[in-house]
Formats: structure tokens, sequence, C-alpha cells
């Protein structure tokens, strides 16, 4: 009891000292007095006293002044100096550290398995993307091969699918439609010149170890925002089912009425056909989900809808239903962009993309990695993206990151080791040498089937009703974001979404969380007394605890409190 007594004053005091304006109460004075007091009434218990020393802004020890970069290099430097050429090879090539203990008996049927099958899946929505971003269709297949294979040898992830995704081909159109129009070779460009310096800031954010900086940003914002964006995306690509031209545009409202503008141009052939393509497509993509051991059903969807809509076009050839048309035979050849004079332009896109990098593909690939058991860095993962698509620049790629629906089927398909990804490119390779001439024939309204087929899943409703019960604030930044996302556009509805989720964490850093605390009895245990009413409090001592370090921002609002 008497230890539980002195413990109590001990804290009682240095609170006092902390938020005085008077010196501090030496801790050993309180003690030996209590001591005292409490030895006329009851026989001498020996007790252990450690004095609270206070720390002198006088000390000349030198850890005081130290500065925390310092000890940061200092780590790095030790780590460096550790490393063997072993370790160093790892680092830069993280292939090796599957290479070295593939079991070929084991891992390679799977991997030809989830390569193909991804594979499969990637040629038409690849095609579908570059439709997206407003450029040709054989830019999506050229951005699926070279950063494929690039990405095998310098991603750490071994289940992560990388290529053209839905959002950052509408956040490709939506940066370069301003600049150029889609149909001139500037448009073209400048998608590549994108991939490049997408690389380039996802080169720097891995290297510098500056990923962290996205956890600021609140998983509210981020859905808010991916639902604004599938829905814009699939308005945009209702011009394909509906048979007439809708205004390109990132915002609803413009979109909506630029599709009531032109309804008395409605065209039933291609509506009906890209409808039907849709309905199998989302009817193949719920068995597949549904059963584990039909998932191959899942990842021929989108080459069915292909399969089916390029047979009724050779066949009946509707003169209402636009073609893809003649698409280049052959690989990438190498080329470096031509001009960096619209650069500055992109970089706020650039950045942005890269911010989608790090939200999306990194959290993929860390989830995958858990799911498998095997370690990720997440800077050495953003390193292997930004490589990705530097490389995919110089061979007419425009830029890719990870693909949610894409490392799911590669997950679920049983991937091992990066060879899958190895084996997808060698498929889109195959593609391009040889099917591209088939592919004149593929209807624009299947490739928006495709499209629309993806984004769906990207409306993620049920999350804001998860967050309407849990958290009002959450859902709150989530309304905000998705809504300002819709009416004014895409970095509005970003910048709008990341502001407010700065400013919750702010408002929470400087009014944090305190706690009254009891002695829970019988122990010398402390909890807060509303989560425990019959915890003990003691008269004229408050024991709280504060739930935030204590500094400039919310010393007034602790002192008040």
């Amino acid at each position: 009891m008497l230890q539980s007594v002195i413990d109590t004053y001990s804290l009682f005091f240095t609170l006092i000292s902390f938020f005085s304006i008077l010196p501090p109460i030496p801790m050993s004075v309180a003690v030996k007095n209590l001591s005292a007091a409490s030895s006329s009434s009851s026989p001498a218990i020996p007790v252990k006293v450690i004095p609270l020393q206070h720390p002198d802004s006088t000390s000349s020890d030198p850890r005081c002044h130290s500065v925390p970069f310092n000890n940061f290099f200092s780590r790095w430097t030790a780590k460096i100096k550790r490393m063997t050429l072993v370790d160093w090879i790892d680092t830069i090539f993280p292939c090796f550290l599957w290479i070295r203990t593939y079991r070929w008996q084991q891992y390679f049927k799977l991997d030809l398995m989830a390569g193909i099958t991804v594979g499969i899946m990637l040629v038409p929505q690849a095609m579908s993307y570059a439709r997206l971003a407003g450029l040709q269709p054989i830019y999506g297949l050229y951005s699926s091969f070279v950063p494929v294979f690039v990405y095998a040898v310098f991603g750490s992830s071994r289940q992560l699918a990388v290529g053209p995704v839905a959002l950052v081909s509408l956040l490709v159109s939506n940066a370069l439609s301003g600049i150029a129009d889609p149909s001139e070779e500037l448009y073209t460009e400048l998608a590549i010149l994108l991939a490049l310096l997408v690389g380039i800031f996802e080169c720097i954010m891995g290297l510098l170890r500056l990923g962290w900086l996205i956890r600021f940003i609140s998983h509210s914002v981020i859905s808010g925002f991916t639902t604004a964006s599938a829905v814009v995306i699939g308005l945009s690509q209702l011009k394909y089912f509906l048979g007439y031209s809708v205004s390109r545009s990132s915002k609803i409202v413009p979109l909506i009425e630029s599709i009531i503008a032109g309804a008395d141009q409605f065209k039933w052939p291609p509506f009906l056909l890209g409808s039907t393509i849709l309905v199998i497509l989302l009817v193949m993509k719920h068995v597949g989900k549904a059963k584990k051991e039909l998932q191959f059903v899942r990842a021929a969807g989108p080459l069915t809808g292909l399969a089916l809509g390029t047979t009724i076009a050779k066949v009946f050839h509707p003169p209402s239903i636009s073609l893809v048309g003649d698409i280049p035979q052959g690989l990438p050849e190498f080329s470096f962009p031509k001009s960096f004079d619209h650069a500055k332009l992109l970089l706020p896109t650039a950045a942005l993309i890269t911010g989608v990098a790090i939200l999306e593909s990194v959290g993929i690939a860390k989830a995958l990695a858990a799911k498998n058991r095997y370690e990720l860095d997440s800077n050495s993962e953003l390193f292997g993206l930004g490589v990705a698509n530097i490389f995919g620049s110089l061979f007419s790629a425009y830029p890719t990151t990870g693909s949610f629906s894409r490392s799911a089927v590669n997950s679920e398909s049983e991937a091992k080791t990066g060879l899958s990804g190895l084996i997808t490119g060698t498929i889109i390779g195959c593609s391009l040498l040889f099917l591209t001439p088939m592919f004149k024939y593929i209807p624009q309204c299947a490739l928006a089937a495709i499209v629309i087929s993806a984004v769906s899943g990207l409306v993620d409703y049920e999350g804001a009703i998860f967050l309407w019960r849990v958290d009002k604030r959450d859902f709150t930044l989530w309304t905000i974001t998705s809504t300002t996302t819709l009416f004014f556009g895409i970095e509005i509805g970003v910048l709008i979404g990341v502001g407010f989720s700065l400013a919750f964490v702010i408002h929470e850093s400087a009014n944090p969380h305190i706690a009254v605390l009891g002695r829970l009895q019988g122990t010398t245990i402390y909890r807060n007394i509303k989560q425990y009413p019959e915890a003990y409090t003691y008269n004229g001592i408050v024991i709280v605890r504060i739930d935030a370090p204590i500094y400039f921002a919310n010393i007034s609002y602790i002192k008040d409190r």
C-alpha cells in the first residue's frame, strides 16, 4: 500500500512541476517527507527510492545537442559498411532473392499458369485503357511489354501485375487534353514524356525513402477519389455505347449535359452489342470471384468479350459500330522523348500519379507479400516501379503502375515469383508480333465494356456505408473528396481531400484526447475511469493520460483541460 501511495504522489508532483511556472519540486524530498510521515504511524518498510532527474539545459553532454539527421546517416553508413556483394546485388536486383531459391518442380507450373492467365486478361485491357487515355490501342500493348519485364527484375513484389490501369489512364487523358488534341502526334509524345517524369519521381522518392509522406493521406480520401473517378470513367465510355460523340471532361456535369444533348443521335447496334458484352463480363467476373476453382473464368472475361465483339463485327459488318482499325505490327523501337518543352506543365500530374502508385500499388504489393509470407520494402518497391516507367518511356509506353484486379488474379492463380510476370510479358510480345492484324475488327464498344467492367469494382459504396457506421469524420472526408472530384475535377478534388485530411490530422494533434485514470482494485494498474467506472481515484489528486506527444501546438489545450 505504501509503495502505491508513493507512486501516486510521485506522478502528482511530476505533473505539478510540468504545468507550473514554479521550479520543479525535488522528487526525493517529496518521497522522503511522505516516508517520514508514514513511519510515525506504522513500522518502517524498506523502500528503494529512485530520484527523478530533470535535464539540465546547460548540460555539456553532446548527446543532448545531437541532430536527428546525424543518427539517421550514421545508421545508414553503418548498414552500408556491413553489406556484402550479395547484399548489394539483392538490393539492386530483387529478382535474385527468388532466383536463388527457385523450386522448379513446385513453382514453375504455377508461375506458368498464372502468367498465361494474366497475359490473356491484359491484352484486351491494355488496348481498352489506352483508348481511355486518348491514345491508340497499340500504346496500351507497348506499355504492357517493356515495363513488365523491367519490373520483374527490379520490383520487390512477386505477385504484383504491372501495366496500364484505368485510374492512371484517366489522369493522363485529363492532363494532356488541355495541351494537345488526341489526334495530334504531340499528344502521344507528351504521354510518353509523362511516363519518364513519373519514373523519375518514383525513383527519387524510393531512393530518398520518402514514401512515408503519403501516410498523412487518409484511406477515406483515396476511396472517395477512386469512387468518383470510376463514375467519370464510366460516363466517358458511354459514347461508344450510344454511337455519338461525348465531350472529354473529368467533371460529371459537362459529361451528363453532353450525353443528353446528343440523345437524338442514339444508335441501337453499338448499344446492344456493348451492353451484351458488358453483361457477359460482369457475370464471368462474379463467377470467378464466387468460386476459386473457376477463377480462370474471371481472367478470360475480357478476351471472351473481345472475341465475341470481333466475330460479330467481322461477320455482319454493321456500319454504325466503329472499329479499332489498323494496328502496327512489331515490337516497340527504342526512342528518347523528343522535347521537354511541356515538362513543367506535366509535373503536377506526374506527382499525382506517383502518389497513386504509392497508395495503391505499394499497398497492394505489401498485402500480397504478407499473404505469401515474404518481406517487402515499400521504398524499394517504389524504386522498381520508377525504373519500369523510365525504361518503358524509352519504348513508347505511357505511365504504368500495379493493377489491383490483375494482381488479384495473379495471386489467386498461385503465382510464386516474378517469373509469372516474364511469361505475361512474353504473351504481350507474341501478340505484338503475330496477332495485331486480328485486332483490326475489334469494336470500340467492346473495349468500352471492358473498361466499365473493370472500374465498376472501384465504386466503393460499401466502404462509405462502413465509414458512416464506424466513424462519421472519415465518412465526411469520403463525401467531400468524392463530391469535389465529381463536380470540380480530379486535381481540385484531390487537393481538397488531401487538405481536409491534413487538417484533421493537425486538429487531432493539437487537441489530443486526455483520459482521467483510476487504479483498479487490488492492482497497481491505472485505467480510464470512463471505460472502468470501478477504478479507484484519490481525493485531491487527478491522474491523467495525454494520448499524444506534448508540443507547442497542444500545450495550451492541455493546460485549459
